[in-house]
């Protein structure tokens, strides 16, 4: 067994790390092919801000050396993870993909990549994002525009599009994003790829840094759901450095999705949710619907029913988001770290270094949720907020007392060109309308590929499930990915590259002294 499957094509996470284990394939060749093939795709794709061969190539000889001692690396043994770069690591540039971030280098890992490197996998280097985390395209880095792996002439969906192109690209088989509005799922339909968003509270958030602390939830990229699965299972549990952690043990699900031992869905209580669906584009529609009867023939109940509160939740996610990103961004102030700009007082330094420190969305952002707070409008619209938040999940626990998992879009339409949306805010904002809501009830969701649209551009279904309902959202989740293996493919990981727009020419705005060994 090599890092290459079939035909090929990248082996999953899973065959990896089974192979390595076994002592059949070394960490160091798995690594050492993806790093070529991270050399080969990504001056053109722009996926990754940092790369970090040579610790990734340390921790494969690590691995090796554990296996031929005959001792057990862990579940991601040699397997290649990427993490988006809003994710502390220690002495490894961590920017958010912010100009006031740049060079930053933390004093400690976040607890997720602590976990995977007690797994076995092997840490490749930190993946570009929308300036911390706010956007839908990955068009607002400081240090540049990510591109779809399937058509570089658009979008990979953001906030975290670096980590979905680096897997639908076949340059790594996991990577990690968080989700704070939909910034796993939305990028993961864009691109053809496996995202997940847990259950609040389920995955630790220290060393994540913050944007909106009660939405933010970090979550696997994945080829398959099985691999999506055994990433989650790896980075759950309870965590006594994050006040928000569930006090529970990690999963143990990826055994149960295994095509081998997959559960059925029969019996299943499946709703397609209307409002899910309202607004979506025909070839979204129409895999929907595909999807429907896809599960219906695989034994599942599905009825078509309607969540009206759910047409609330971008406005109330709009108010409660930017709210809490204006408390947090508050400490990006020229003097604890990042960027400092000189000035002739401490306020003006303070005012000078954010201006030239945070970009225009982020500043928007700030603005929005400042008002949201002040004296006079906080009960008008940051309270009003709360109470719609509140409702929202009050009507997911009615649907879900007879209902076991909810199906519909993961975003209105398939992955839209590059530029189209950067002078439109609100057309922007509304590429979350599908995933705010599972943000606001704290709930687990997933979308899985499910066909293309006419371009042959990938289509996310979207599978929500109640809170701690993993387990049957997974099972959701596998069928549907048995069902699209009959449906038009998208090109398989590690070919996307063939994309009609490919030039090969490095893509713009690439951060200096970023990519390749940290600096």
């Amino acid at each position: 067994m090599s890092a290459m499957g079939q035909a090929g094509q990248p082996a999953s996470a899973s065959a990896i790390a089974e192979s390595v284990r076994a002592g059949s394939t070394s960490a160091r060749s798995v690594v050492e092919a993806h790093l070529a093939a991270i050399d080969r795709e990504d001056p053109s794709l722009h996926a990754f801000l940092t790369v970090l061969a040579d610790d990734a190539r340390a921790g494969a000889d690590h691995v090796d050396e554990l296996v031929s001692r005959g001792e057990d690396p862990g579940p991601l043994a040699g397997v290649p993870v990427a993490l988006k770069d809003n994710l502390c690591t220690r002495g490894v540039p961590t920017t958010c993909g912010s100009r006031i971030l740049e060079g930053w280098l933390p004093p400690y890992d976040a607890t997720v990549v602590r976990r995977l490197r007690a797994a076995g996998a092997l840490i490749v280097g930190k993946t570009n994002l929308d300036e911390f985390a706010m956007g839908s395209s990955t068009e607002n880095s400081a240090f540049g525009p990510t591109l779809n792996p399937h058509d570089r002439s658009r979008v990979p969906g953001g906030s975290s599009g670096g980590s979905a192109a680096a897997v639908a690209s076949g340059m790594v088989p996991l990577a990690l994003g968080s989700d704070t509005g939909g910034s796993i799922r939305q990028p993961a339909a864009f691109c053809g790829v496996v995202g997940m968003k847990p259950t609040y509270g389920t995955v630790s958030r220290y060393g994540l840094i913050a944007f909106a602390s009660s939405l933010d939830q970090i979550g696997p990229f994945a080829t398959s759901v099985v691999d999506a699965a055994l990433l989650f299972d790896v980075i759950s549990g309870h965590d006594p450095h994050d006040s928000t952690s569930l006090d529970r043990p990690g999963s143990r699900l990826a055994e149960a999705n295994c095509p081998d031992s997959a559960q059925s869905v029969e019996g299943l209580r499946v709703g397609l949710v209307r409002e899910l669906m309202d607004g979506t584009d025909d070839p979204v529609a129409q895999m929907l619907a595909k999807a429907a009867d896809a599960l219906s023939a695989a034994g599942a109940s599905v009825e078509e029913v309607s969540i009206p509160e759910l047409r609330y939740a971008l406005c109330a996610y709009y108010l409660i988001a930017p709210a809490e990103a204006s408390s947090n961004l508050a400490r990006y102030d020229g003097v604890r770290y990042g960027l400092r700009v000189d000035a002739e007082d401490l306020t003006s330094m303070n005012s000078a270094t954010r201006a030239a420190g945070f970009g225009p969305e982020v500043k928007r952002r700030i603005m929005l949720g400042t008002y949201a707070l002040s004296a006079g409008y906080y009960e008008a619209y940051y309270g009003k907020a709360q109470r719609v938040r509140t409702v929202i999940a009050d009507a997911f626990a009615a649907a879900y007392q007879r209902l076991d998992a909810l199906v519909g879009a993961t975003a209105p339409t398939t992955a839209f060109s590059m530029g189209a949306k950067v002078e439109d805010p609100l057309s922007m904002y509304l590429s979350d309308v599908c995933t705010v809501a599972s943000n606001l009830a704290g709930h687990p969701a997933i979308s899985v590929p499910f066909g293309t649209d006419e371009a042959g551009m990938p289509v996310g279904v979207q599978v929500l499930a109640p809170a701690l309902g993993e387990a049957v959202m997974l099972r959701v989740a596998s069928a549907l990915e048995r069902a699209s293996a009959s449906l038009p493919g998208i090109p398989a990981a590690g070919r996307a590259s063939t994309g009609r727009a490919s030039t090969g020419d490095p893509a713009p705005g690439r951060a200096p002294g970023q990519v390749g060994e940290p600096a």
